[in-house]
């Protein structure tokens, strides 16, 4: 084990006690099995209530491992067109971090086993107010949070209290991240890292499959997480591709893409099922 990923490891261990999370458990089930995880993103309430709550119900049987749920908001900036408009469906809709925590919660009621992670902006969960969130996102069942415009400096603003609330801190690696930054980022890290494979917004072209593997290979050297890579994936091969050496495939703007160019709910729920499908067929077979 590296120092980096030792002090990260003893941080967690010293701020909370718990049984194997949902996400540990579903890696260490998918590592048994030696194949990654297929991660999906769709932005709570888009295109409407409803049909994000077909989406998201849908997901697991369609082959989705791990799923991370949009928080909308109104400026998201790290984001690329197809998800930007995502969010913007989605407020237009009326949707709220209330009724984001909502849908996990009755998703919880059908399913206890796969893990849900919540992505957006830290402004929704400040308006909210922080430990109001993180108990609400708790007793939801909610499993992980992906803050993207919350360095690690401001841990103590969300990371160490959601640790205590049994909610892991899951961090972005990215190629700009240098030797000297990478162990403030890994220090409180849990759950999985994430690393985005192209430097610029989600939904962009992702980088040859050799400089991304010795990225990751690169990455493991440092912590013993779990790998996700994520940005820039859109089809089966490529998710198969980037699957034979990480150890989750995250595919987001493609899917809200299907829902952008469906013509009907029900056209939008078979598209998302239906590329999901795919995706996790390439993703099951890349490792034999």
């Amino acid at each position: 084990m590296s120092a980096i990923q030792d002090k990260a490891m003893n941080t967690i261990a010293n701020q909370t006690m718990h049984n194997p999370t949902r996400l540990e458990h579903c890696f260490s089930t998918l590592k048994q099995q030696d194949r990654p995880a297929l991660v999906s993103y769709l932005t709570a309430g888009d295109p409407d209530a409803d049909t994000s709550r077909r989406l998201l119900h849908g997901l697991p049987a369609a082959g989705v491992d791990i799923i991370e749920l949009g928080m909308p908001f109104s400026d998201p900036m790290a984001d690329g067109p197809a998800i930007q408009k995502a969010a913007q469906r989605a407020l237009n809709n009326g949707q709220t971090q209330a009724k984001t925590l909502d849908m996990v919660r009755t998703f919880r009621e059908q399913d206890s086993i796969t893990p849900i992670v919540l992505m957006g902006y830290y402004n929704p969960i400040y308006r909210y107010g922080v430990e109001r969130f993180l108990t609400d996102a708790a007793h939801a069942g909610v499993d992980g949070l992906i803050v993207v415009d919350l360095p690690p400096e401001h841990d103590e603003e969300l990371c160490q209290p959601a640790f205590r609330h049994g909610i892991d801190f899951i961090r972005l690696a990215t190629p700009t991240t240098d030797a000297k930054r990478l162990p403030r980022v890994l220090a409180n890290a849990s759950g999985f890292i994430y690393y985005v494979s192209v430097a610029g917004v989600t939904g962009g072209n992702a980088p040859t499959p050799e400089r991304l593997e010795a990225s990751v290979s690169r990455l493991r050297k440092d912590t013993e997480l779990p790998i996700a890579v994520g940005f820039g994936i859109r089809t089966a091969q490529q998710a198969s591709t980037i699957g034979r050496y990480s150890d989750a495939v995250v595919v987001g703007s493609a899917l809200v893409d299907c829902i952008e160019h469906a013509t009907t709910p029900d056209d939008a729920v078979e598209r998302v099922h239906g590329l999901v499908s795919e995706l996790a067929e390439s993703v099951r077979a890349c490792r034999r």
